[in-house]
């Protein structure tokens, strides 16, 4: 079995609870309009996303052996990931986030480490990572044991094994960012912070010169998310930046997961063989597909639905930081597979 890509990180099981007018007194009982369980945890809404839009996933991670655990598993296989590195720890509870919104849409989250937290390298199964072609770390900065060190462990083995590496972030509570990143930055083939980590862990506050800093650090290729405003690619050697506008027409209903699609979608690209801005361009629409449906997985569509969105608009303006157009070496975008 060769994968497309092996999902390294966090598996969450994610309750929300709406709407939320306000924390009931100790000891009474507050109601509210539905609360639903949904997978979630980068490495798992990647793993879906992926499997969703054809591409051939595996994940690598950790569970408790309980409720949530079962849940998260069984959503994994019917998304037709492959979970045989799951790890199923009867010591540990599965990570879990509770988040309150309120009818202004504001949310608030309560969030348990769990197994992710005692997730480590001696968790991984090589032979999975021997099977893909492209190894994604999603979730670093949440999983206290396995950052740092053991990560840039992993991704130097498996950069020694010819895979290409990819790395994404989550926002580190705890303050400490390029502490806990640097020994991996000079492992990482593709690097995919989004704007608000990249300024922290830059120390930069424009996206060119954010990735221009993580260039200096040993990273191949740096992909800044920016939110609503698309994305920013900048490679080794390139002469400027490509800022690549997202569909901006659309009304978000829910941003979780919507960092993770993009990535799917960045990712999907690349194993067709396609070129950074077209990469870019099937990434915002997965990502568009995210935030107008509630949940991280629940608008993500196969890729041929997904192109024909793409097909039915027009493709938003990709230019150079330098301010020119940018152009596909055919003169016309190409969507095939």
């Amino acid at each position: 079995m060769t994968y497309d890509v092996c999902c390294v990180g966090i598996l969450v099981a994610d309750t929300i609870v709406r709407t939320v007018a306000e924390m009931p007194e100790s000891g009474k009982l507050g109601l509210v309009d539905r609360i639903e369980l949904f997978s979630g945890g980068c490495a798992s809404n990647a793993a879906i996303d992926m499997a969703r839009l054809g591409l051939s996933v595996a994940i690598i991670g950790k569970t408790g052996r309980d409720g949530f655990g079962g849940f998260l598993a069984g959503v994994l296989r019917d998304a037709g990931v492959d979970a045989k590195g799951l790890v199923s720890d009867g010591g540990a509870s599965t990570s879990a986030s509770v988040a309150l919104i309120e009818a202004g849409g504001e949310r608030s989250f309560l969030h348990s480490y769990g197994a992710n937290g005692l997730f480590s390298i001696g968790d991984v199964d090589f032979g999975v990572i021997a099977e893909s072609r492209v190894v994604f770390v999603a979730g670093a900065m949440l999983m206290p044991t396995f950052d740092g060190g053991q990560c840039a462990e992993l991704l130097r083995r498996a950069k020694g094994m010819g895979k290409m590496t990819v790395l994404d972030t989550a926002w580190d509570a705890k303050g400490r960012w390029m502490d806990l990143l640097r020994p991996c930055m000079g492992h990482i083939d593709l690097f995919m912070p989004s704007v608000d980590e990249a300024r922290m862990l830059s120390g930069e506050n424009e996206p060119e010169s954010m990735a221009d800093a993580f260039l200096a650090m040993g990273v191949g290729t740096a992909v800044i998310k920016l939110g609503g405003d698309g994305c920013l690619i900048k490679g080794e050697g390139a002469r400027s930046a490509l800022v690549c506008p997202t569909y901006s027409q659309y009304k978000a209903v829910d941003t979780t997961g919507a960092g993770d699609s993009f990535v799917s979608g960045f990712l999907t690209g690349l194993s067709k063989g396609w070129d950074m801005a077209r990469c870019a361009v099937l990434a915002n629409a997965v990502g568009t597909h995210c935030v107008m449906h509630p949940g991280s997985s629940t608008g993500i569509r196969g890729f041929a639905d997904t192109v024909s969105f793409i097909e039915g608009h027009e493709v938003p303006a990709v230019r150079h930081a330098d301010g020119s157009t940018y152009a596909p070496a055919s003169g016309v975008w190409d969507w095939g597979a």
